[in-house]
């Protein structure tokens, strides 16, 4: 697949990503937020009875599954990165929290078929 197609098929997942956390209720802060240590896809603020929650998710995307099911590309190494991305957010924008999440969202976009979103809160 073509870098293109690659990069399309990304963005069409973190769309669909970010509708399903709205249609949660959630309010998303940042898209694709980079810094010299690499890139959070989607923060998000989750209000609940204890005060706000931010939610930092990665976001898998494939068009089949030949190479697995999109969360499986989710490593350790790959949360305990987000970990450290989120920590410097936060640094960033001065921002506080009650709670701090990490989620996934794997997002199948198979031709002829409904995309199918699969969120994990809470995956590290």
């Amino acid at each position: 697949m073509a870098t293109n197609s690659r990069q399309t098929l990304g963005a069409r997942g973190e769309d669909l990503a970010v509708a399903e956390l709205e249609r949660q209720g959630m309010a998303v802060l940042a898209r694709n937020w980079r810094c010299r240590t690499g890139e959070i896809d989607i923060v998000a603020a989750e209000e609940g009875e204890r005060g706000r929650t931010l939610v930092f998710c990665e976001v898998k995307c494939r068009s089949g599954l030949g190479f697995g099911d999109p969360l499986e590309a989710i490593t350790w190494a790959k949360l305990r990165k987000l970990r450290a991305l989120a920590a410097e957010w936060m640094t960033v924008h001065r921002a506080s929290a009650v709670d701090i999440r990490l989620d996934a969202i794997g997002v199948l976009l198979m031709r002829g078929q409904a995309p199918r979103l699969t969120h994990v809160k809470a995956v590290g």
